[in-house]
């Protein structure tokens, strides 16, 4: 295959924050409805766009039999006032050239590359800040498998993943710890990028909204 790498993989880690305001005041919280992971402090914000979140569930829907998944590109940022570092997700780049099946996925060389060259050429001021995969009919959570790919991928303690279980139309953020761990059962919700006039976008069933008064969107069973 004739695609010639124009980006170096290992990049990421010369990357600097943007240092600006959180956007708390345009966004709505989701937070899981199991009590036990809704008490737990997410050790990074995430701020996900509408258009973003509807582009990967579409993606999710497109193959309910196998994994597959790509990558999320936005900004890494830290807050202004006390430096408390989030990511603001925007970009949506769904994965080519990988090797899947029923209960797997791998991001081979060629998909590193042509991901890589794509962001680099259509979207050079924004970042790689993670990965999002299916899980049809298995649920949320992270294999061995998927930890060895977060490990070797995406490397930053500000990189994150999104599993998605499109039968059941749930899923969930798994982020780092400040110390690098990472629990492989518990997940995380996000904030939903909106100007608070917009009608919400997010139908999982699994999160709830911090408040109650947002008008959430009717039950798809279909994408």
């Amino acid at each position: 295959m004739n695609i010639t790498p124009r980006v170096r993989l290992s990049a990421n880690s010369a990357i600097q924050p943007m240092i600006t305001r959180t956007p708390y005041h345009r966004a709505v919280r989701w937070h899981p409805k199991d009590e036990e992971m809704n008490q737990q402090q997410p050790p990074l914000s995430i701020f996900l766009t509408q258009n973003a979140f509807v582009r990967m569930c579409a993606h999710a829907g497109s193959d309910l039999d196998n994994e597959i998944g790509g990558w999320m590109a936005g900004k890494y940022c830290r807050e202004s006032q006390d430096g408390t570092p989030f990511i603001v997700i925007d970009t949506i780049l769904p994965a080519v050239y990988t090797e899947q099946g029923a209960a797997h996925i791998t991001f081979t060389g060629d998909t590193q590359i042509a991901l890589h060259n794509h962001l680099e050429e259509h979207f050079p001021e924004k970042v790689f800040l993670g990965w999002y995969h299916t899980h049809p009919r298995m649920g949320i959570f992270f294999s061995q498998w998927d930890t060895w790919l977060h490990q070797n991928f995406f490397p930053e303690t500000w990189q994150v993943a999104l599993v998605i279980e499109p039968h059941q139309s749930i899923g969930g953020f798994f982020i780092r710890q400040h110390d690098g761990t990472l629990d492989q059962k518990k997940y995380f919700g996000f904030y939903e990028l909106t100007n608070k006039r917009q009608r919400s976008v997010v139908y999982w069933r699994n999160m709830q909204p911090a408040d109650e008064s947002i008008d959430e969107p009717e039950e798809v069973t279909s994408i």
